[in-house]
């Protein structure tokens, strides 16, 4: 049986509670140069180049990491940057530590988000036999994931990445496909999806909008010129939807549908943009440094370092209390009184820069995306969650679905919303997904 550590006998036991670390073992260091990066502006905080976190920073972290948490499962969640350019034995060395310092009643979940270029047979094995989940970025087919997914010579990515997915479907490693919309993929929602699901065999997804960084024009902040338009990404959710609503639930599992089940049942999901408040997922760089936020590192949210003070006093420090409760305090009026504010929260407090029309305070810039995806999708929504309520399975809604379709005749619009006909546009087959541009509108009869 593990020995209780040092910093596991310093924490009362009913003060620990659940709360997420995204640890950055290479902090903004990374083998891409993805144009719509955020992360890449960090490295004026680390003047020194070679930005690697050294195994007294490891160690105190995982022993404070175990120690805050109850029991349970424990996520260990390494991110960047490009966390594979720490290399295997990093890893390696992480796990033997995870071992060390878990408690008897807690388990560990390993995550890895990373571009997938670096993966090769031993990196997959290590990955497999290690239990670790996988969150590989892939932005759809080759022509919009080399838009803007490209490396410091400015050559693609896309092949080095799809040779990734077949090496972890053929080691067996779990993996989430992590893509995000912006102005190469934002037209081209279904496609995107059914390539996803029928050429890289992806059964769990998150769609990302970009939305930063952002560019100072003429005193007011702008999206950078590689960023999702206004209404584009609600339309990409609602392409997605209508075809994965048809076909898909209960086998692929795509983050803002989850959440937005959860968010309808009362339930909150996984995802923090729209949860009341922010606060539990911090960032650790690779000093040793904690952020409040994973779009928030800067000075002014710096809460200290683990070679100072422990995690779990950084996580309940007044200043991320502080920060937890500014995203619900900060609302504008148009939010308190929107109706699918119990699904929304106002979305990410780093997209609030658009002046709101009622009380001057900044609104979200994907206001109008949310209001159209969530509106869209609330029957539907309704209907799963009253089969969950009965003890049923929410996939009855196909049921419903392809019953309405059996009704529908080939020059009837579309239930996406678009200004085309059914038979042209979801009511033909995947593999005949369209590129179309969309247009906004529509709830599903």
């Amino acid at each position: 049986m593990a020995q209780a550590s040092a910093a596991a006998r310093g924490v009362d036991a009913g003060r620990r509670r659940p709360f997420h670390v995204m640890a950055k073992p290479t902090g903004p260091a990374c083998n891409l140069a993805c144009d719509y990066c955020f992360y890449l502006d960090t490295s004026r905080l680390f003047p020194d180049p070679h930005t690697r976190m050294s195994e007294d920073v490891l160690s105190r972290y995982l022993e404070q990491l175990f120690a805050g948490q109850p029991d349970g499962e424990v996520v260990v969640a390494w991110q960047g940057g490009e966390p594979t350019l720490r290399g295997i034995d990093f890893y390696r060395k992480a796990v033997e530590l995870e071992r060390r310092f878990a408690r008897p009643g807690q388990t560990v979940l390993n995550t890895l988000q990373t571009n997938g270029v670096l993966l090769d047979r031993p990196w997959v094995t290590f990955l497999r036999r290690q239990g670790f989940l996988v969150g590989l970025s892939i932005d759809g087919p080759a022509e919009v994931h080399d838009a803007y997914r490209r490396n410091h010579a400015g050559r693609p990515s896309f092949a080095a990445v799809r040779r990734a997915v077949d090496l972890l479907t053929g080691a067996g490693v779990p993996w989430n496909a992590l893509t995000t919309v912006h102005a190469a993929n934002q037209d081209r929602g279904r496609e995107v999806y059914c390539f996803l699901r029928d050429e890289c065999g992806a059964r769990f997804m998150q769609f990302i909008p970009v939305v930063t960084p952002l560019q100072d024009v003429g005193g007011s902040w702008e999206p950078g010129e590689w960023a999702v338009r206004p209404g584009a990404y609600g339309r990409f959710l609602v392409d997605v939807f209508e075809d994965w609503v048809r076909r898909d639930v209960g086998s692929v599992f795509v983050q803002m549908f989850d959440t937005t089940l959860g968010n309808t049942l009362g339930e909150p999901g996984g995802l923090c943009v729209h949860q009341p408040a922010c606060g539990d997922a911090v960032v650790l760089e690779h000093d040793g440094s904690v952020y409040a936020c994973d779009h928030f590192v800067d000075a002014r949210h710096r809460l200290g370092s683990i070679m100072d003070r422990t995690l779990l006093e950084m996580v309940e420090s007044p200043a991320q209390l502080a920060f937890k409760r500014a995203k619900g305090a900060s609302l504008p009026q148009v939010c308190r009184h929107c109706p699918v504010r119990r699904l929304c929260h106002g979305g990410c407090p780093k997209d609030r820069f658009v002046r709101a029309a009622d009380d001057g305070a900044p609104g979200n810039y994907l206001c109008p995306d949310y209001r159209l995806f969530f509106q869209h999708v609330a029957t539907p929504m309704a209907v799963m969650c009253q089969a969950l309520r009965r003890g049923a399975s929410p996939d009855h809604v196909m049921e419903v679905y392809a019953r309405a379709d059996e009704r529908r005749r080939p020059e009837d619009r579309c239930t996406c919303g678009r200004d085309r006909a059914w038979s042209d546009c979801h009511g033909r087959a995947p593999s005949a997904a369209h590129r179309a541009e969309p247009t906004a509108g529509g709830t599903p009869d």
